[in-house]
């Protein structure tokens, strides 16, 4: 069971951003595996087991990320993440194109929610589509975010503003990429177990969305370019 993360969890990414090289590194580890991989190991297997079993048809996956870079992209001479997440999705041989939940864990605060690391144009293309055929029905579909402050709407946009066909669709309409996010600053909620909780239910929160964006790649392609 996650019984919290810890200040002596914040106190350790901090001390690897500042010393971020093999030699400190190896003579902390295992300040790293009890005070930083334990803990988001078991917050991810907890908050997994249980989304898994409310939705056990969309066969979902977990995954914690490693706290080694990889070795082909580091160009900074650091060769160790800051940082932490675990995410819960479908299999993918494209992961980053596909909707994803994760929660991460930074020197400075943390997030959790749901979206695409990179959303391909086509699938955006598809997206506005949709939006096109009925906007009125995706105007109530978005219409409970309005209603709730946990998460918010975010993404890159068009420099270029596409012609949105209702101004309440418009911010949707015109990203190229997106996900609904909460951020939050490190305090003592990430010392408490009631953490699990909080990010299960946001990921209830945030299941018709994922069932909507999903089903996008199936749609027909609209033949646009982006």
């Amino acid at each position: 069971m996650f019984s919290g993360f810890s200040p002596q969890t914040i106190d350790f990414m901090w001390d690897l951003r500042h010393n971020n090289h093999k030699a400190w590194f190896e003579e902390n580890k295992d300040r790293f595996v009890r005070d930083f991989q334990t803990p988001m190991k078991s917050l991810g297997q907890e908050v997994f087991g249980q989304i898994a079993a409310d939705y056990s048809h969309h066969g979902f996956i977990h995954k914690v990320s490693r706290i080694y870079r990889d070795a082909r992209r580091v160009r900074d001479g650091q060769p160790y993440r800051c940082n932490m997440w675990f995410s819960i999705e479908k299999p993918s041989e494209e992961w980053t194109s596909t909707p994803v939940f994760w929660f991460e864990l930074t020197p400075d605060g943390w997030t959790y929610g749901l979206g695409y690391y990179q959303a391909k144009p086509v699938t955006m293309a598809k997206f506005r589509a949709r939006i096109d055929r009925d906007p009125t029905k995706f105007e109530k579909f978005i219409a409970p975010l309005a209603k709730q402050s946990e998460f918010v709407l975010d993404g890159d946009e068009y420099k270029r503003k596409k012609d949105a066909p209702t101004p309440k669709v418009a911010d949707w309409y015109n990203r190229k990429s997106f996900s609904l996010i909460h951020k939050q600053e490190n305090g003592e909620e990430l010392y408490s177990p009631e953490l699990a909780d909080r990010i299960i239910s946001g990921y209830r929160f945030l299941m018709p969305f994922y069932d909507y964006f999903i089903t996008l790649d199936s749609d027909p392609d609209p033949g646009e370019r982006s």
